[in-house]
């Protein structure tokens, strides 16, 4: 930490421009909460949140045409209440509904969304998905974010390999703060810690850097994930949803994943 500190002064600004980006799990995280978590919330899709959190642009005709590209085809998206070592982890949910994992989208393709009983036949389901949930005896339970996470890469890769695969990158590292729109398309993500890669190394550190793209161009940018050996899990436990606002924690995991060509912003300039 003090050697990171350090390094933070002399810190050189970014660059505005295009770069293949390297994003550890604790980075990533966030972007998979706010980009895939809440868009694939049924009822945020139907329309039900939109006075409070806005609606999706994931809608019913994208899922039902069977073809809809959320991502690249190596990107595997899993909800999942059941996951050891989760915040979102339990056996029942609050309709008494047995927990599980199911996909969300498969191979870069959209095929699912988060639902519980009073929805699931409005996909075409007959079960529910067990995500619901309230924060206490005396709240009305609703449908909440499950555990959601990037499956991990079938093939050996490293985080070193992956710096090594990158000519003009930037490494980010940790949670910074974030914009995304109502429908949760457009979005702007920035980090705690930045580095600069070069000709496959590290060159140093960053500052000023925020990251701007689309959920679809995103997700379609992701070139390469870590195997199983880096995969790790973050959380929080204070996502907010619902009117009056309730609060329930969720985990996100994945391996360190690299999203090519996405457009950097410099934080720091001013007009």
């Amino acid at each position: 930490a003090a050697k990171q500190a350090k390094q933070r002064l002399t810190a050189k600004s970014v660059d505005a421009g295009k770069y293949d980006l390297v994003l550890e799990p604790n980075h990533l995280g966030l972007t998979i909460h706010e980009s895939v978590g809440h868009p694939l919330e049924l009822d945020r899709v139907l329309g039900y949140e939109a006075n409070y959190a806005g609606t999706s642009f994931a809608t019913l005709d994208k899922w039902r045409s069977k073809n809809f590209k959320y991502g690249s085809d190596i990107v595997n998206l899993v909800a999942d209440k059941t996951q050891v070592g989760s915040l979102g982890a339990v056996g029942y949910d609050d309709e008494g509904v047995k927990t599980k994992k199911w996909d969300l989208v498969r191979n870069g393709i959209l095929t699912n969304y988060q639902a519980i009983r009073d929805q699931v036949h409005m996909i075409d389901q007959n079960e529910s998905h067990g995500c619901c949930y309230s924060q206490s005896w005396n709240d009305v339970q609703f449908q909440r974010m499950p555990n959601v996470s990037l499956e991990p890469g079938t093939e050996k890769y490293s985080i070193d390999d992956m710096i090594k695969d990158v000519e003009k990158g930037i490494y980010i590292a940790g949670r910074g703060s974030y914009s995304i729109d109502q429908q949760r398309y457009n979005f702007q993500f920035g980090g705690t810690a930045f580095y600069e890669i070069k000709d496959g190394k590290i060159a140093g550190m960053l500052d000023d850097v925020a990251y701007q793209s689309n959920t679809q161009e995103f997700w379609n940018s992701c070139v390469k994930i870590c195997d199983k050996d880096d995969y790790r899990m973050f959380g929080s436990f204070f996502d907010g949803k619902g009117q009056p606002s309730q609060i329930s924690a969720v985990s996100h995991g994945s391996s360190t994943s690299r999203f090519n060509d996405i457009n950097v912003i410099n934080t720091g300039r001013t007009i």
